[in-house]
């Protein structure tokens, strides 16, 4: 029997409760055992210190009951954080970011340093193994600069210059396998290569959309700001919790997914293309989003599935 006292032991419906909840998890267990889930990790759950430590909690988790999680990460805010420090501005063109040179090396050291070693910190901490490791490394991302088609607005249909931004334009995953049998978390900055070695800043919805692609991925999760795909932005309880990849095109053309979010649904749509059967939409502002979205009946946020699929289950 644990050691506690009847002042602090939860009472009996509480236990009773704690174990359906386990029970509810095994499906879940079973069927992502061994399998590889790539995960965004961005937003407010990177800021708030509660939620990261439910993210790295989850995380760990994941990897003790047998999955083979691949955090790939962002780092908008301190990025636009140093850029603010040293006096540049950031432009944004479809929640893409504008790279010059300058803010190309900014993002660099911000991505591969300062936050990539954080999350392998706490990861390692929590007493998980965890590598840190960007798109040089292993020749894991190569890519080229990025031709953009402004997607809405009055500038619909042109061409945007986005500066030292990448795309991918090829995935050497390698170096993931090697770690991921190691039995370590490969934690991932989304920085590219070009094909003369300059270095190419990529949105992490994306870099982690052709991650998934490249893994054969069972699953991929975009931890974002916002409750998932919404018909009005403005009322939460409009969250569409399944949504169909061919219905995506028009939700992007009559605004109902835009800015930020246009990256997050093109990566679902990349990463369902190249058959990963689930790719979901999760608030991370939701303690143990991951947890939720993984382990219950329920989930959260919003599913986007192929068009010919046979359920919606988890």
């Amino acid at each position: 029997m644990c050691e506690s006292t009847a002042a602090t032991a939860p009472d009996l419906d509480t236990l009773v409760a704690r174990a359906g909840l386990l029970v509810e998890s095994l499906p879940y267990i079973r069927r992502y055992w061994g399998k590889i889930v790539v995960i965004k990790y961005g937003g407010a759950a990177m800021i708030d210190d509660a939620l990261k430590q439910a993210v790295i909690t989850d995380i760990v988790l994941m990897r003790y009951v047998g999955m083979k999680p691949v955090l790939v990460h962002g780092g908008g805010p301190e990025i636009t954080a140093l850029m603010d420090r040293l006096g540049k501005k950031p432009l944004f063109v479809d929640g893409l970011r504008v790279t010059d040179r300058d803010t190309a090396d900014i993002a660099g050291m911000v991505l591969a340093g300062k936050v990539n070693k954080d999350i392998v910190s706490r990861l390692n901490a929590a007493g998980g193994k965890a590598v840190g490791i960007s798109g040089p490394d292993g020749g894991l991302i190569q890519a080229r600069r990025k031709v953009h088609v402004v997607s809405s607005g009055p500038k619909e249909g042109e061409q945007a210059d986005l500066g030292f931004v990448g795309e991918v334009t090829a995935i050497d995953p390698a170096v993931l396998y090697t770690l991921m049998e190691a039995g370590y978390v490969p934690v991932v900055a989304p920085i590219g290569v070009g094909a003369q070695g300059e270095t190419l800043n990529i949105n992490a919805d994306s870099a982690a959309g052709e991650l998934a692609a490249a893994l054969g991925a069972q699953k991929l999760i975009l931890l974002t700001d916002v409750p998932g795909i919404l018909r009005d932005p403005k009322d939460p309880s409009t969250l569409m919790s399944t949504v169909r990849q061919g219905q995506v095109p028009a939700l992007v053309h009559d605004g109902f997914v835009r800015g930020g979010m246009v990256p997050k649904v093109d990566a679902c749509v990349r990463a369902l293309q190249a058959g990963v059967p689930r790719a979901h939409i999760v608030d991370g502002r939701i303690p143990h989003a991951l947890l939720l979205e993984i382990f219950t009946d329920q989930g959260v946020g919003t599913m986007v599935l192929p068009d010919q699929c046979c359920g919606g289950e988890g």
